[in-house]
C-alpha cells in the first residue's frame, strides 16, 4: 500500500467515526479526542486531515452523503418496472430504516440546526440538496425516458419525494409507535406513484430470483 492509499484510508475511518459519533452524541457534545479515539487514530493525526471540528462535521456530512443507501441502489433492477424500483430505492435510502441509514438520518437533522445558524453549514445544506433533488429528479427523467413513467413536473415532485422522506424519516426516528417503516413507504408511494401513471405497491428491495441469477 503506497502512502497516499494509506492517506486515503485513514481519512476514510475518520470520517465514519465522525459520522458514528456526532450521530450518537449530537454535533455540540463532539470533542475531536472521541472522534480519534473511535477511528483508532491520535488526535495529531486527526488535526493533520482535518483543521477543526466544524470542518470534520462538514465533510462527514458529504461522505455520508455520498455512501447512503449506496448498495441498495447499485443493485441490479428487475426487468420489469425498472425504474420504480430504482425510485423505491432512492426513497429506502432518504428513511432511516437501518443502523447506518439512522445514522445518516441523524447527521441531516444535525445538519438542519446549524444550517440556520452558520454561512458554511447553510452552504454545504444547499448543494448537498442540490444534489439530492438532481438524483431524484434524474431518477424520474430516465423513467420518463422509458415511458415507465408519465409525464409530471419533474423539479416538483422531486421535491415532494425529499419533503416526505424528511417529514416520514422523522417520524420513524422518534419509534415504531411513531411510525413503521413499511407504512412510511407505502404513504409516501401513494403520493408520488400516481403522479407518475404508476399503479403497482411499492416495489420490494429484492428483485425477483430470475433477475438476480442473470
Amino acid at each position: 500500500m503506497t502512502a497516499e492509499e494509506r492517506a486515503e484510508q485513514t481519512r476514510r475511518a475518520i470520517l465514519v467515526a465522525a459520522c458514528e459519533t456526532i450521530a450518537e452524541t449530537g454535533f455540540e457534545k463532539v470533542r475531536m479526542r472521541m472522534v480519534a479515539e473511535r477511528a483508532g487514530v491520535s488526535t495529531a493525526l486527526l488535526h493533520y486531515h482535518f483543521e477543526n471540528r466544524e470542518r470534520l462535521f462538514l465533510e462527514a456530512l458529504t461522505y455520508s452523503y455520498e455512501h447512503a443507501g449506496a448498495d441498495g441502489y447499485a443493485a441490479e433492477p428487475p426487468e420489469h418496472h425498472p425504474h420504480s424500483w430504482r425510485l423505491a430505492r432512492v426513497i429506502d435510502a432518504c428513511l432511516p430504516i437501518d443502523a447506518e441509514l439512522r445514522r445518516d438520518f441523524l447527521l441531516w437533522q444535525e445538519l438542519h440546526l446549524r444550517a440556520v445558524r452558520d454561512a458554511d453549514s447553510l452552504k454545504v445544506a444547499q448543494d448537498l440538496y442540490d444534489n439530492l433533488r438532481e438524483w431524484v429528479a434524474g431518477v424520474i427523467r430516465d423513467g420518463q425516458a422509458a415511458e415507465e413513467f408519465g409525464p409530471c413536473d419533474v423539479g416538483r415532485l422531486a421535491d415532494l419525494v425529499i419533503a416526505l422522506t424528511d417529514g416520514y424519516g422523522t417520524r420513524i426516528l422518534m419509534g415504531s409507535a411513531a411510525m413503521a417503516p413499511a407504512d412510511a413507504r407505502d404513504q409516501i408511494w401513494s403520493a408520488v406513484a400516481p403522479q407518475l401513471g404508476v399503479h403497482t405497491p411499492f416495489p420490494s428491495a429484492e428483485p425477483p430470483a430470475r433477475t438476480r441469477r442473470n
